[in-house]
């Protein structure tokens, strides 16, 4: 828990000093160069045709429908199972990235790149990406969520490793499409990263308390005592 305070607290102090120097603008000569990397001359997005279709679907992956009808099928799934504390830590996790995402977009009020034609609708500002920092919350603190129930390292990995690579996949197609600034899914990663952590932490802590809770009363999940036993070990 002590490691997890450490990381959370890097990654916010590394979003606030980011976003000190979007404020200023001095990641914008940056931006620029990083940006039309990734497009022709013609403003379109480097590669072949189906490299652009590529793009639209992984952006889509972060996208508040997706995201959203995801959340739900996990929530009904923990539902289903009587672990309603996870339940709603799940629904926390999801509904409160979007309010900080919002809050966050409104008090920068970046404007969008203008350099290529966007690809995709956008209604808000660019300062953090939303769909990038969502992306973060959602799949991190569902793979931490998963990878606690694994019981094998490689299970434990597995999990962690697709949600890393769907929200990288996420930001990078941001980017791609023409909505955003790499600073913006940079800030996006940071804070969805920051977000997924102290949701990870809350879960974390919870099923340490049950699994207390239901040794002392002589009951429990017995798969999950073993588990805090050897954590404890």
């Amino acid at each position: 828990m002590l490691i997890a305070l450490f990381v959370f607290s890097l990654l916010v102090l590394g979003f606030i000093g980011l976003a000190d120097q979007v404020a200023e603008g001095e990641t914008r000569k940056m931006d620029e160069r990083l940006f039309l990397l990734l497009h022709e001359d013609d403003g379109t997005p480097v590669g072949p045709a189906w490299v652009e279709e590529v793009g639209r679907d992984a952006t889509a992956l972060g996208g508040n429908t997706i995201l959203t009808l995801f959340a739900l099928a996990v929530f009904g799934y923990l539902g289903l199972n009587q672990r309603w504390k996870d339940a709603v830590i799940i629904a926390i996790s999801v509904i409160g990235g979007v309010i900080v995402s919002l809050l966050l977009k409104e008090v920068f009020d970046r404007p969008r790149p203008d350099l290529v034609p966007h690809l995709s609708h956008t209604l808000t500002s660019s300062f953090p990406s939303g769909h990038s920092m969502l992306a973060a919350v959602t799949y991190l603190t569902l793979g931490a969520l998963v990878a606690e129930m694994a019981e094998r390292k490689r299970q434990i990995v597995y999990p962690l490793v697709v949600a890393l690579l769907l929200t990288v996949m996420v930001g990078v197609s941001r980017v791609h499409v023409g909505v955003h600034w790499p600073t913006d899914v940079l800030g996006g990663w940071m804070m969805g990263a920051a977000w997924a952590l102290l949701c990870w932490s809350v879960i974390r802590w919870l099923q340490r308390h049950r699994a207390l809770t239901g040794r002392r009363e002589g009951g429990g999940d017995p798969m999950e005592q073993n588990r805090l036993t050897a954590d404890e070990e």
